[in-house]
């Protein structure tokens, strides 16, 4: 298949969310060696989620399907430019490429505005419209020492 018939897809996926009030108008696919593995909506209104994004929920359900927690030599297509969620989810699933249709200024003029969270990380904590402050009872860092020192552990 062709990179267009993916991204073709995801457009697909994303109008028929629409048509059917399931969601936002946001779909991506997962594609590995030319199949699609995953694929995902938005349903953040359906399911009352707010991390159900269109790639967030691609990612999970291609990562079921391989078996996985990372997305080697897998390739997103997505309808539209991801938000800082989206970016932070795909980095951490690693594929080697993401490749989507509109942008993000096309998503602001359409009330999907994510500008403000990208000026909220660039303040300092105490700026920040949501507070954001450490708290470190005693013994507040035992799961990372205990994590240092197991010695069969799957890192990632």
């Amino acid at each position: 298949m062709k990179e267009g018939h993916f991204m073709e897809k995801a457009i697909e996926l994303a109008l028929n969310n629409v048509l059917t009030k399931h969601g936002g108008p946001f779909g991506a696919v997962v594609v590995k060696d030319g199949k699609i593995i995953g694929i995902g909506r938005n349903e953040v209104t359906s399911t009352n989620d707010p991390t159900a994004h269109a790639e967030v929920q691609a990612i999970r359900d291609a990562c079921r399907n391989l078996n996985n927690f990372q997305l080697t030599d897998c390739e997103i297509y997505t309808s539209c430019e991801p938000c800082p969620m989206c970016i932070g989810a795909i980095y951490w699933a690693r594929p080697k490429a993401v490749y989507y249709a509109c942008t993000k200024q096309d998503a602001a003029k359409i009330g999907f505005d994510d500008q403000f969270i990208y000026e909220q990380l660039s303040l300092p904590e105490e700026q920040r419209k949501i507070p954001m402050k450490k708290l470190f009872p005693p013994d507040g860092d035992i799961p990372f020492r205990t994590w240092e020192n197991v010695k069969d552990k799957t890192e990632y």
